[in-house]
């Protein structure tokens, strides 16, 4: 076959630390041309590296590719010159090989080497460092010049000068912008997505995220927010809260109570999905700012009414007033059901592991299960400490009973003497990987886990190691959630104030941190001002597009600057782009 390009540069780089916004950035997006030849192997060239292995790297991105073309373009629409080799971050420099030309599935013989081209560049917020633009992670998804990463099918050496021919086509012809507007920008054609995920080399990240989309079919009410970058639920129901009447108070164990809650008319709630969590807005003081937490569903999600289950915590606030203060009659102030930690449909086994009061979403997965009859193969895996601290032990096997496949096994890490093994518990000691392979739970299971940050550590660890895909492993955290700032090191240390004299303008709540602080207009974006406070948090390309930051509104409005390549979910917002209107809840 003919050449249908140049290989200008061959550019490689070291993984660096240097000093970003307070925090050190581990990176390897500073490349440099080499004069020699490269021998390019299955997960690098020689002599490059990769600072961050989740987001960059591996066989389906050993080698990113940049072409000089859109060099030209950015020198132009930046107003910049003096761009050297590598200035994308990229290992090969190209004369050719244009975004709207080359197709996933493409074979080229580059030197002794052949690679195939498995996915479009993925955001990032380094190659703005290295550019020294913050917006250029988005700037290259909205002008649609990503660049592209190759697989390495065939080891061997390359270098300047070298030309490229193609070898193979991809089998749909869908070209790397094409499939990168596909993902990023708003329009998701179903049939591009079906057409995608036909193509063997697409790489499997990509391939999920595309399944995602999918997935949210015509009929589904999931209409706003891109299910392929975030996941994503139904619009809450409404907006801010609204009082609830307090219908029942029910206790489960010697540390935890329910509290059933309706509409004060009489009138059915919204369904919920099995899963969700209700916010609740708390005066535990007359005088003082009211309290934000946020509670699992635990009953039936379509009763028309909505249970949540407390746990007595020692010095807890919220938990206290709830359990000592709490009457029937009594009104809370309540938000609409949200997030994502949701039962998936499917006719495959499912693994509900939980310990404490993680027990309550997965009560509300169950009740759901026992509602439908459903005949798939259901594990109940629970652990507490013993009898007195087992809330729900009569309903979940009630429920258990009810399903034609419900297995259980339960684990009391401090049995009492009144306590009966094979009874009331399984096996002494704490549910462990152990225990899960021991009883013959399957491996191709959708797992389930809430509960302590350790053991969810712990099993999520577990799991992954014995097989089990990242695709079906889905996790709820007490309190806040683990922050993932990619690349990234500093001091780990509890929710606090921002240093310095306190802003002016208006609060922002972070709910789940149990935070309150004045916003400062000194901060470009919610996402500074939380990381000021030292609030775990989850970002990627930190330009809105990436929507690794989105988060769950809770109340309040936002302003966008800049505006995001594709707006989020109904009920949530981006972040990283973001900055309060006025008085503002966010579930971080």
């Amino acid at each position: 076959m003919d050449a249908i390009g140049r290989l200008q540069s061959v550019n490689v780089g070291q993984p660096r630390d240097l000093t970003w916004k307070g925090r050190t950035v581990r990176t390897a997006v500073w490349k440099h041309a080499v004069p020699d030849r490269r021998m390019v192997r299955r997960l690098n060239i020689d002599g490059d590296g990769q600072g961050d292995l989740v987001g960059h790297g591996g066989e389906q991105r050993a080698v990113l590719v940049y072409q000089l073309e859109s060099y030209r373009y950015w020198e132009r629409h930046l107003g910049r010159a003096g761009f050297v080799f590598g200035q994308f971050g990229e290992n090969f420099t190209v004369d050719g090989l244009p975004d709207d030309e080359v197709c996933i599935g493409d074979r080229y013989r580059i030197g002794d080497a052949v690679f195939e081209v498995t996915q479009p560049r993925v955001t990032c917020y380094r190659v703005g460092i290295r550019m020294d633009e913050p917006q250029m992670a988005a700037l290259l998804v909205a002008h649609q010049r990503p660049g592209f990463y190759l697989r390495v099918l065939q080891e061997g050496e390359v270098g300047a000068g070298d030309e490229i021919v193609r070898v193979a086509t991809g089998p749909e012809q869908m070209t790397v912008r094409e499939v990168s507007a596909l993902l990023y920008l708003p329009s998701h054609p179903r049939r591009s997505l079906e057409r995608a995920l036909r193509i063997p080399a697409l790489s499997p990240g990509w391939r999920d995220s595309f399944r995602a989309l999918v997935s949210r079919g015509p009929g589904s009410d999931q209409t706003t927010g891109n299910p392929g970058l975030a996941p994503t639920a139904p619009p809450p129901a409404w907006t801010g809260f609204r009082p609830l009447q307090i219908a029942e108070v029910e206790r489960e164990s010697s540390d935890v109570i329910s509290l059933v809650l309706e509409a004060a008319d009489g009138s059915l709630l919204p369904p919920a999905l099995p899963g969700q969590f209700v916010p609740l807005r708390l005066r535990v003081e007359c005088t003082a700012a009211p309290i934000f937490r946020s509670y699992s569903l635990s009953g039936t999600p379509n009763a028309g009414r909505y249970r949540i289950s407390v746990k007595l915590e020692p010095g807890g606030a919220a938990g206290t007033y709830l359990h000592h203060r709490a009457r029937a009659s009594d009104s809370l102030d309540v938000g609409a059901p949200r997030g994502t930690f949701t039962l998936r449909p499917g006719a495959g086994p499912v693994a509900l592991l939980s310990a404490g009061v993680g027990a309550t979403p997965m009560l509300a997965m169950l009740n759901s299960l026992a509602a439908q009859r459903s005949r798939r193969e259901v594990w109940w895996l629970y652990g507490a400490r013993n009898g007195l601290e087992h809330p729900f032990a009569d309903e979940s096997r009630a429920l258990l009973g009810r399903l034609e496949n419900g297995r259980a096994h339960i684990c009391y890490s401090r049995p009492r003497a009144e306590d009966r093994a094979g009874v009331d518990f399984d096996a002494p000691g704490h549910l462990t990987m152990a225990a899960i392979e021991g009883i013959g739970v399957p491996r191709d299971a959708d797992f389930y886990l809430c509960g302590p940050g350790l053991f969810m550590r712990d099993l999520a660890a577990g799991l992954l190691s014995w097989g089990v895909p990242s695709t079906r492993l889905h996790q709820e955290p007490f309190g806040p959630a683990d922050a993932s700032t990619p690349g990234t090191t500093g001091p780990s240390r509890p929710p606090h104030p921002p240093a310095g004299t306190p802003g002016s303008g208006p609060v922002v709540s972070f709910a789940r941190s149990h935070l309150d602080v004045p916003w400062d207009p000194s901060f470009e974006s919610l996402l500074e001002l939380a990381e000021a406070c030292d609030v775990p948090v989850r970002w990627s390309c930190r330009t809105g597009v990436c929507h690794s930051c989105e988060t769950g509104l809770l109340t309040g409005a936002v302003d966008y600057s800049p505006e995001p390549v594709e707006p989020p979910a109904e009920g949530d917002v981006l972040i990283c782009c973001s900055q309060p209107r006025g008085t503002t809840i966010l579930d971080l």
